[in-house]
């Protein structure tokens, strides 16, 4: 079973793969009015509820790759940071792919639209309607993309 990651302070996506069937997915929305470590918390203990539930053998996690607003960037790194010690505290192996690996796996093309990579996430699993919100199909991309670089198939 692959855990895939899309973290951010605010909303964390993650969705649950076994091979190309998506077994569970959702969100994990945090308050902006709670402390970051409140915040983080929350995450984390999903996370790791999660993993024991689905018997996790790999989480994949989406990698800041680039961002303009520093604020931003420094709370997804923190969110990544909690994510990474909640696996490690669990003995799961985490891999971590960026934007350009994830939309170039699945679509091709690094420049992708997350539009083009959500739509091709919909093709391989057979979902018919959007997948909302937006970090929910992030999180599947993920898992997918670390199936397909570890796996090959």
């Amino acid at each position: 079973m692959i855990l895939g990651i899309d973290p951010g302070l605010a909303g964390t996506g993650w969705a649950v793969l076994e091979e190309e069937e998506l077994i569970d997915c959702g969100w994990i929305k945090t308050q902006s009015n709670e402390n970051i470590t409140v915040r983080l918390g929350k995450i984390c203990d999903i996370i790791e509820r999660l993993i024991v539930k689905y018997k996790i053998e790999n989480i994949a996690l989406e990698n800041l790759f680039f961002t303009k607003n520093i604020s931003s960037a420094l709370r997804v790194s923190q969110t990544i940071g909690a994510i990474r010690a909640t696996g490690f505290k669990r003995g799961i192996k985490l891999f971590e792919y960026t934007p350009l690996q994830i939309k170039s796996t699945l679509v091709g093309y690094g420049r992708a639209e997350k539009s083009q990579v959500e739509l091709m996430v919909r093709n391989i699993l057979g979902i018919k309607q959007p997948i909302k919100p937006s970090h929910t199909a992030d999180a599947i991309a993920v898992a997918l993309t670390h199936l397909y670089i570890k796996h090959e198939v």
